[in-house]
């Protein structure tokens, strides 16, 4: 196998990928992005961090008023993937057993008694639409956290593997909003990235009239099927990362931490609890796949501070004095980066 070695921040790095590899993940990128964009307008960037946190094996948890398109976002990427989609419509009264399935007893066809049947509830898809997922309990989001984490559900004594990819695009109303609840701290942290959705700018409202108020429904067509995202994730995780560069990644991580000797003055006085490990799994991985993405077989800090926002801002937990100052999560994280230098 070629290796091909690169300077970068002082280290030697060894690539094993090939220039035809990145290529293909380039134009793969490029296809699923571009025919999301032809239904979905104003919202780019989302598009481009919620198909990267899809390589990665990730989340995204998707935060906007209601009409700024978050479903319809997700509905287009399920179209254009050819993978099993389902949808689940949190409300109050929703039960676990209503995501994850449950035992029916049933008949045996020629008599001699009853049996249990297991029964899939709507976890089981490689896309799984969690819509409004702040208006359930948090009893009832917690039972999407085995099968975020180990991409399996238990019921009972039994556990059951889910199909990979496996991909939850959850959204979600601010939570100043009536009847909302918010999401457990673990299951926040499940998720790769949190995405805010803003209101689309004036341009982008006519087009988006100009699209959906027609007699031509928009039609987008299928570009990426199951095997080819498994084998886009094997690439991105093959991209090398020099020391300094994962350093970088695992300092930003740390300083989020108020009694780190990296962390900021906001995070000193605002900040109750930091990112845990899965925010530096989440920067390295996002790296790589925006390196990628650039056509670099290497990952830089420029990468990794490119991810670092929807990677970190849900994991930054405020304490008495950020909530009542309502202090924004980003302005700390902005204050990191602006901060912490390259080794």
């Amino acid at each position: 196998m070629a290796r091909a070695l690169f300077q970068q921040n002082g280290a030697t790095v060894t690539s094993t990928l090939v220039p035809q590899q990145i290529e293909v993940f380039q134009e793969r990128f490029t296809a699923v992005t571009r025919e999301v964009g032809k239904r979905i307008v104003g919202h780019e960037p989302i598009v481009e961090a919620t198909v990267t946190a899809l390589l990665a094996g990730g989340h995204v948890l998707l935060e906007g008023i209601p009409g700024v398109g978050k479903t319809s976002l997700v509905h287009t990427l399920a179209d254009v993937l050819h993978l099993k989609f389902s949808r689940i419509q949190f409300t109050p009264d929703l039960m676990p057993a209503d995501i994850v399935g449950s035992h029916i007893v049933q008949e045996h066809p020629h008599g001699g008694g009853t049996f249990f049947d297991f029964q899939p509830g709507p976890i089981f898809a490689n896309v799984v639409l969690a819509d409004e997922i702040n208006r359930a309990t948090p009893k009832t989001q917690s039972a999407l956290l085995e099968a975020m984490q180990d991409v399996s559900v238990t019921v009972g004594k039994t556990t059951f593997a889910l199909d990979q990819p496996f991909l939850v695009l959850a959204t979600q109303n601010p939570i100043e909003m009536e009847g909302t609840y918010p999401l457990p701290e673990a299951q926040l942290d499940r998720f790769f990235f949190k995405l805010r959705v803003q209101y689309p700018p004036e341009a982008a409202m006519h087009a988006i009239l100009d699209r959906t108020t027609s007699i031509h429904d928009v039609v987008v067509g299928r570009v990426l099927d199951a095997a080819e995202i498994l084998e886009m994730r094997q690439v991105a995780r093959a991209v090398p990362i020099a020391r300094p560069v994962q350093s970088y990644a695992v300092r930003l991580t740390l300083g989020t931490h108020a009694g780190s000797p990296y962390a900021t003055p906001m995070v000193g006085r605002y900040v109750r609890y930091g990112a845990s490990p899965r925010a530096a799994q989440a920067l390295v991985l996002a790296g790589k796949i925006h390196a990628l993405r650039d056509g670099r077989p290497f990952v830089s800090v420029e990468d990794i501070r490119a991810v670092a926002l929807p990677a970190l801002r849900h994991r930054v937990l405020l304490n008495f004095d950020g909530e009542a100052g309502q202090i924004d999560p980003d302005a700390i994280v902005g204050e990191l980066l602006a901060t912490l230098k390259a080794e």
